[in-house]
């Protein structure tokens, strides 16, 4: 499979394995964008890109739908009721909060892994083929990567990255922001998407 092949399916992944996530919790909106989830840059949420980090979008995702506001600080710090979503959603927090980013770092409980086992074999598979079709390091890809949550409450803040869309225009724009919604092409009518980031040579 081409390097240009790679991500659409791992979108194609992370879509199936969020709509298992649905299947537990009927509330959990649609995930609008799932290529956004690869190869974006920041670390509001701490952990790499993997079905762990899916639950804990989930539970930014029942936030919005619910109109709880988890997140303060341009969503960098992870309050209460985030902790309370991720506990929903099978995730703990088990040391005090993080200073600045609250209980963001949330790992998945044993139970919460076997319900999810197939789903989670099925993406480390998709996200090994990724990796070794675009042959970056894990490690770097775990630091630049950012999740699609929406940042409830935020000024708008976070690392803006390039969107493209058919016609070859493109917009700087937070993840998050078109993660919420679809940005439309007043050109072409087709909508923005993140832009492939070109493996390191």
């Amino acid at each position: 499979m081409s390097t240009t092949q790679q991500p659409l399916v791992l979108a194609a992944e992370l879509a199936l394995a969020w709509g298992d996530i649905q299947r537990h919790h009927s509330d959990l909106p649609s995930l609008a964008a799932p290529e956004s989830l690869i190869g974006e840059s920041s670390s509001a949420c701490g952990t790499e890109l993997g079905f762990e980090r899916l639950l804990h979008e989930a539970a930014h995702g029942l936030a919005a739908a619910r109109g709880i506001r988890d997140t303060s600080r341009a969503g960098r710090y992870h309050n209460r009721r985030f902790l309370a979503l991720a506990d929903e959603l099978g995730l703990d927090h088990s040391a005090d909060p993080h200073p600045s980013s609250g209980f963001s770092l949330v790992t998945m409980r044993a139970e919460t892994r076997e319900r999810y086992a197939d789903t989670i074999a099925r993406l480390q598979l998709a996200l090994g083929a990724h990796a070794a079709a675009t042959s970056g390091p894990v490690q770097d890809r775990a630091r630049n990567f950012r999740g699609p949550a929406t940042r409830h409450g935020s000024s708008g803040g976070g690392v803006r990255v390039k969107a493209v869309c058919d016609c070859g225009r493109n917009v700087r724009v937070v993840p998050s922001v078109l993660a919420q919604a679809a940005i439309v092409c007043g050109n072409c009518g087709q909508p923005f998407r993140i832009a492939e980031v070109p493996p390191r040579g």
